[in-house]
């Protein structure tokens, strides 16, 4: 009867994932024929442990000796992957500032004889940086175009997405940041070195790149995707904390936005790698205060100190925050928006014309920006300098070719500043400094801090999307903090109250990145330790509750937009309403499940391998009564490996240990672990003479003996809920159970070790009431 059943349910996983919502474009019709944004096609990862004799027989063989390595090895990692992001971090983050330092002091210099010549070396200078980054992905690693967090993210989902963990990747990561953030271009280099971490992580836990020979052996420990996948998690977290200098707020990134799956044993991990990134970023800057950074001394690691701004706020300034939450959901989801119809015509018109057309389409757009950030400057007047506050240190105005407030660009005389270059006329984290920075009340005018609103904002929502590495952290506190700074503007004009314009600006900044992320408690913590102003953070708490309700009300957040544009279907943390009125076994369809016997003969393994493209088949088995039995689930990776070996093949088509005594086993488990960021063997590498095609294979020692289960009637809700918590690939969906071989209640899991012996005994349950 078991049999006539099967074919009602099996592969839940592709079912569930075909019913989310798909882009517009309707391309993802299920997990097996996923096309990504590259066209490769995507694969579930294999998160569960499949427990067959191979993988006994090791887990038998390894004493206590070998688990202590183990944990050892694995904290050996984080620290290895703190030090590598943190690293990729300060070299990132000290070209992009050289790089814009020399760009600037050349272009300063120039002006002095000739506006013309000036403005032609700064085009010519961003163009070169910007040119040199797309051709890189265009032409070396095309999975490093964007940020890189959608595909990080649907990675921790349980989706493996050929290349964006590779070695070329990386580099293609860290030189393609420095180009376009170098290059002016309105994106930010925070999201790629998210991206930039993972793929530190996941080579470090395969023991480096065997396709450049750079391998080691003795770290090639953890081969399975649960073990990846953590590492995975550590290296997210350790970009966040190498971008913002923010080690709490890169942990609760990675709960909060990129991972599925969280325990408490990684969060320790995770929590010593972003400590270890701040140590090292912390280092790196007082090497760089010595003056041996170049251009820049700060080395342009992210701090904007708001320590110095506003101490204490009146109760009727808390309407003005909220419409600034209100603002920041509007424009954020707005944002969400625009970016998601630019990028799928770009993806589904423009960019199919091949790699000459995004060169071509990059490059434009960075010769249009170089303009208008030089161009807006020359057509506002310049202010004379407000009068100096000793105490706060900052001179007006600054001094040519070096950071900071009041930028004399075009001006006829020595004490004038022009307020749009001030903004304009500088790298993003300079420019976002001098939004925040408090005791400078009447730097900015409105009519500036407007037109720089608006054109940024139209720069960022075209610029999102090119093939060049690309973040939207800083372009969005910077839109969000100009916005804010005119609230504030507005604020100590009607309520003629001497107010902080930077601490608006603050909160400007967190309620867009609210708006369009949609992050509550990472971003606010983020903001805090990038800040250093504890004190505002009910207030940062306030305008990011806000705009992400208003962001909410209109469209999904930026990432889970641009995933499923990209086809990377998101197992979302609630199941879709309408599961609820659903089963299990209508989620199957009418599919028929394709299934083998325990001993099949090779040619039918050929022939199902090459009609379907199934990656778990059930196993089925005969009682002595003839009954049908499910013995467990088989994975197609599994199969070629069996095929390609040969080894178990056999002459007769019956069991060799018909008993069920285990045979000895001819496989390490790891042979059937498929390699990261590849995809593993297929059927076509398998070449097998006709004497090869008439033998068998016994299925048993390879299959999963344990596979997950769910009777037929089961809510599709609790389906959904059990297949993403375990971090599933299959579930058999299989008619009710005739009988109940007993029950397992939270009392018989109370497991603790017998002193003085190895043996394992149950708590005693005598008087232990049934829980």
């Amino acid at each position: 009867m078991l049999s006539n059943q099967l074919h009602n349910g099996m592969e839940t996983a592709k079912l569930l994932w075909s019913r989310i919502p798909s882009s517009e474009d309707g391309e993802v019709d299920g997990v097996s024929m996923l096309r990504t944004s590259n066209g490769n096609t995507a694969e579930s990862l294999d998160y569960e442990v499949i427990e067959n004799q191979a993988y006994r027989y090791e887990q038998a063989q390894r004493g206590k000796l070998y688990v202590g390595y183990q944990v050892v090895v694995k904290w050996f990692l984080a620290l290895l992957i703190g030090i590598g992001t943190g690293l990729a971090a300060v070299f990132i983050n000290i070209s992009v500032e050289n790089f814009a330092g020399w760009k600037f002091s050349l272009t300063f210099s120039i002006i002095q004889r000739s506006y013309f010549a000036g403005f032609v070396i700064y085009v010519l200078i961003n163009l070169v940086l910007v040119f040199s980054s797309v051709y890189i992905v265009t032409h070396f690693a095309p999975a490093a175009a964007g940020s890189g967090i959608p595909e990080i993210k649907g990675y921790l989902n349980g989706l493996d997405i050929p290349g964006i963990l590779l070695f070329r990747t990386l580099i293609g990561k860290i030189f393609g940041s420095i180009g376009s953030v170098g290059g002016g271009l309105a994106l930010g280099k925070e999201g790629p070195l998210v991206h930039t971490g993972a793929c530190i992580a996941s080579l470090l836990g395969q023991g480096g790149s065997t396709k450049y020979h750079l391998s080691l052996r003795w770290l090639q420990v953890f081969k399975s995707d649960r073990d990846r996948r953590d590492l995975v998690t550590c290296g997210c977290a350790a970009g966040v904390a190498a971008a913002f200098r923010a080690p709490v707020g890169g942990v609760l990134f990675a709960l909060e936005e990129v991972t599925s799956w969280w325990r408490s044993q990684l969060m320790w991990r995770v929590f010593f790698t972003s400590a270890v990134v701040a140590v090292v970023v912390r280092t790196a800057m007082g090497w760089c205060k010595s003056g041996k950074c170049g251009h820049f001394g700060s080395g342009g690691f992210i701090i904007w100190d708001t320590s110095d701004g506003q101490e204490d706020y009146s109760f009727g300034e808390l309407l003005p925050m909220a419409v600034i939450g209100v603002i920041g959901g509007l424009l954020g989801a707005l944002f969400n928006q625009l970016t998601l119809h630019i990028t799928y015509w770009r993806r589904n018109y423009l960019h199919k014309n091949g790699n000459r057309v995004k060169i071509v389409e990059a490059c434009l757009i960075s010769v249009i920006t170089s303009a208008i950030s030089f161009g807006l400057p020359l057509l506002r007047k310049c202010n004379p300098c407000p009068e100096s506050d000793p105490d706060s240190g900052i001179e007006c105005p600054r001094p040519p070719g070096m950071y900071g407030n009041y930028v004399n660009f075009y001006c006829g005389k020595d004490k004038e500043y022009n307020d749009l270059a001030t903004i304009f006329f500088n790298t993003q984290d300079d420019a976002i400094r001098n939004l925040f920075s408090a005791k400078t009340i009447h730097e900015f005018s409105a009519q500036s801090l407007l037109t720089f609103l608006v054109m940024f904002y139209t720069l960022a929502v075209v610029t999102f999307g090119t093939a060049v590495p690309a973040g939207q952290f800083v372009p969005g506190i910077m839109i969000g903090s100009t916005y804010g700074r005119l609230v504030g503007m507005f604020v100590v004009n009607f309520y003629k109250v001497n107010v902080e314009e930077g601490t608006y600006a603050l909160l400007g900044a967190a309620s867009f990145l609210g708006g369009s992320m949609r992050m509550t408690v990472s971003l606010c913590v983020i903001m805090v330790e990038i800040t250093n102003n504890l004190k505002l953070l009910p207030l940062i708490m306030l305008v990011l509750l806000i705009s992400k309700a208003v962001g909410d009300a209109f469209n999904e957040g930026l990432y889970e937009q641009q995933a499923r544009l990209r086809g990377i279907p998101l197992l979302e943390s609630r199941p879709k309403y309408q599961m609820r009125n659903m089963k299990a076994k209508e989620a199957c369809g009418n599919q028929k499940v394709v299934s083998f016997p325990r001993i099949v003969k090779v040619a039918d393994v050929i022939s199902i391998l090459q009609s379907n493209i199934h990656n778990g088949f059930p196993v089925i088995d005969h009682t002595r009564n003839g009954e049908t039995l499910v013995i467990g689930l088989v994975l197609r990776s599994h199969l070629l490996v069996l095929l390609q070996s040969k080894v178990d093949f056999q002459h007769s088509p019956l069991p060799c240990d018909p008993a069920g005594v285990s045979k000895s086993i001819r496989h390490n488990f790891s042979e059937f672990v498929k390699p990261v960021s590849s995809k593993g063997i297929s059927i076509e590498d398998i070449h097998l003479s006709s004497d090869d095609l008439e033998m068998y294979i016994d299925l048993a020692p390879f299959l999963n003996p344990s596979p997950y289960v769910v009777p037929e009637d089961m809510s599709l809700t609790k389906v959904y809920n059990l297949f993403r918590q375990l971090g599933l690939r299959h579930i058999f969906v299989v008619p009710r159970a005739s009988r109940v071989v007993g029950m397992i209640t939270r009392k018989d899991l109370l497991i603790e070790d017998s002193e003085g012996s190895a043996n394992v005994e149950l708590q005693s349950t005598s008087r232990a009431p049934s829980i």
